[in-house]
């Protein structure tokens, strides 16, 4: 066997799993919501991508990976924008508007 045909079988692994590793970039969000198979499904992804696209328009510079990251960055985004009927149930779910029981 030739040396070049060594080398590409030594390799052929590791560039199947990057070639079918998908990406976080290959995920489909509309409005908050991810498309799965043609279906839109509320996922905590899409929605902090869409909390932070929010943010944003209100003049918050807000990353949609901090959001993730960081609850307590989440809340205080929140607790400026949580009236906006885009990101209300986010924020409710993120604990915000906090309710004194």
């Amino acid at each position: 066997m030739s040396k070049s045909i060594r080398v590409c079988l030594r390799f052929t692994p590791a560039i199947a799993a990057i070639i079918v590793a998908t990406p976080a970039s290959a995920i489909d969000c509309v409005r908050g919501y991810q498309r799965v198979q043609g279906n839109l499904i509320a996922t905590p992804y899409c929605q902090d991508q869409q909390l932070a696209q929010v943010a944003r328009e209100y003049g918050i510079r807000a990353s949609a990976a901090k959001i993730r990251n960081n609850p307590n960055y989440k809340k205080e985004i929140c607790r400026t924008v949580w009236t906006d009927n885009r990101v209300h149930m986010t924020c409710e779910n993120a604990g915000i508007p906090e309710r004194v029981r």
